[in-house]
């Protein structure tokens, strides 16, 4: 990771409070669309927000009402009507729409920002702000990683020879231990904007005997193209360590990653080197190049090509002792969970592995896989891995030393029933619950707002009235487009007729109003923001069903909540016919 001092982009840098208000945690836009309110997208021209808003103005004009309740509530909407248009009808104000939202425009600060700046400096010196409140967060993280692995020999249920095994103690019994653990965790302390320091630690045993290390390594960002590390470390086993690290951009495509370090050991000083550089071959495609000398000195190179469905690793080392051919590839589903299946083959002088499993997230921040190993000599050994946000779980289980069916059978039937179970029985509710809480919390927050939303909308279509009786008069004369109903909200099983009048509103006023010409058009933004409409079921899926009828024959149109909507569909040829 790196950091860059970046200097103020062309003019005046907004004032402290205005840098306080947007590292403020609270600080959220405001859920109004103004674009959503003007029914135009988020690309319209000077003219077509003229034309919306000289639409709405006609429609809310206080004017036209005599009663005083009325003209109250026209008055309030008119002012919304109004203050959209002036925000989205003037760039300055509108870039700055678009990057905070509405409560972007009540910070201050913004009035000593040049007037003459364009939308995309404004976006500079929002993504400028951005940085210097990541930098002064980062501060105070130590964003800790551990990763614990614990080793796990159960070949004794598979590997059953022994004659005499049903005369010694317990040998009714399969034997399972635990032969090795591995422990290690790190975090880092950001010195300042282009410092760090990490501290990492492990401690490993395997059969009754372990030792520990102690690194500590500080990290310098030179540049914008590199960086630099030094690195000291101390172990009960292979003694003082002291290591060196520099990478380097050379160029947009190219980059090198160079290492030295010097080990103290009982039996001398043992010195390592390694150098690697990486190209981006296309858009997808990395190729390595990788030399290391030492006690393990070796050649590889490696071909990884990473898209959005698959990841393929094609890599082969050449060494002494170990040189392998290895290839490996990934299909990743275009799923909500994220799911990934994975095989790879490795062959060379230790033997031939080859490997399978799957990946998926099982919660927000969680994601389970396990991967089947079949190897010669090595045998078949199931891993099992759980990574929870940024700590690491392996569980690999050694099953045999022999390539049995059975074993390899078991590890891959086995731990799918298990996940099976487990997702039906402790998953799929816990997710559901924990859906639910967030859904009644955000309920309650937003209730007032809520209320006052559904009081907007209810003097809306109370405005409209009159004007929805001219349009239908104007349409009915010309057998045009006359809405017959329509519901807006989450639509549920005709069973629950209770619950879906709970969870949907009548939108057939505001959606007539917006008819014009026999046209209805509604661009890709959330309904709830048009003239006349709330949001009924916050957080939740919505979507828009309608009847309507155009010359004379009924259709139904359904709708999601911010796809953009067109009636009737074929309209462009209708004008041309006319």
């Amino acid at each position: 990771m790196s950091f860059q001092n970046t200097g103020v982009v062309g003019g005046t840098v907004p004032n402290a409070n205005m840098a306080a208000s947007l590292d403020d945690d609270d600080f959220e836009f405001d859920n109004q669309d103004y674009y959503s309110l003007l029914n135009v997208r988020k690309e319209a021209t000077l003219e077509e927000l003229k034309a919306s808003y000289r639409r709405l103005c006609m429609l809310y004009h206080p004017d036209k009402h005599r009663d005083p309740e009325l003209k109250s509530q026209a008055e309030q909407l008119f002012n919304q009507v109004h203050q959209a248009y002036e925000v989205l009808s003037d760039a300055h104000s509108r870039a700055i729409y678009d990057i905070f939202g509405k409560k972007g425009l009540e910070v201050e600060g913004w009035e000593v920002v040049e007037r003459k700046r364009t939308p995309a400096e404004i976006r500079e010196e929002y993504e400028r702000l951005q940085r210097e409140r990541e930098e002064r967060r980062l501060q105070q993280r130590t964003n800790p990683k551990g990763t614990i692995s614990v080793g796990v020999d159960a070949t004794d249920l598979f590997d059953r020879y022994d004659e005499d095994f049903e005369e010694m103690p317990g040998g009714g019994f399969p034997h399972i231990e635990i032969n090795k653990m591995h422990i290690s965790q790190s975090i880092e302390a950001p010195l300042t904007n282009s410092d760090t320091a990490v501290l990492s630690g492990s401690l490993s045993t395997h059969n009754g005997n372990g030792g520990g290390n102690i690194n500590m390594t500080v990290r310098r960002v030179t540049s914008a193209k590199g960086w630099g590390e030094l690195e000291l470390g101390a172990g009960d086993i292979l003694g003082p360590l002291i290591g060196l690290k520099v990478f380097r951009n050379l160029t947009s495509r190219c980059f090198l990653t160079a290492q030295c370090g010097l080990q103290f050991s009982p039996r001398g000083l043992r010195p390592s080197c390694s150098l690697m550089t990486a190209r981006h071959l296309d858009q997808n495609t990395m190729g390595y190049l990788q030399w290391r000398w030492g006690p393990n000195s070796a050649m590889t190179t490696s071909l990884v090509r990473d898209t959005k469905s698959s990841h393929f690793t094609l890599a082969l080392q050449l060494g002494v002792p170990h040189s392998y051919l290895m290839m490996s590839y990934q299909y990743k589903f275009q799923d909500e969970d994220q799911t990934k299946v994975k095989g790879s083959v490795k062959t060379g002088w230790f033997g031939t592995v080859v490997e399978y499993g799957a990946e998926r997230k099982i919660s927000r921040h969680s994601v389970l896989s396990a991967t089947v190993s079949i190897g010669v000599p090595q045998g078949v050994t199931l891993k099992i891995k759980l990574a929870r946000a940024s700590q690491t779980y392996l569980f690999p289980v050694h099953l045999t030393d022999q390539l049995l069916p059975s074993a390899v059978f078991y590890a891959t039937v086995g731990p799918l029933l298990v996940y099976m179970a487990i997702h039906r029985l402790i998953i799929i509710p816990y997710t559901q619950a924990q859906k639910e809480q967030d859904l009644e919390l955000q309920r309650k927050s937003s209730a007032t707002d809520i209320a006052k939303k559904k009081h907007e909308a209810e003097s809306a279509v109370l405005l409209m009235q009159e004007s929805v009786r001219r349009i239908k008069e104007a349409e009915e004369s010309k057998m045009g487009l006359i809405i017959l109903n329509a519901w807006y909200g989450k639509f549920v099983s005709d069973t629950s007729q209770k619950q879906e009048k709970a969870k949907v509103i009548d939108v057939t006023v505001p959606l007539q109003c917006l008819v014009k010409d026999s046209k209805l058009i509604l661009t890709e933004a959330s309904k709830a923001g048009l003239p006349g409409f709330y949001d009924p079921c916050v957080g939740e899926d919505k979507s828009l069903k309608l009847l309507y009828q155009f010359r004379g024959v009924m259709h139904q149109v359904i709708s999601a909540d911010t796809e953009s909507l067109r009636i009737p569909k074929q309209f462009h040829r209708i004008e041309s016919e006319s």
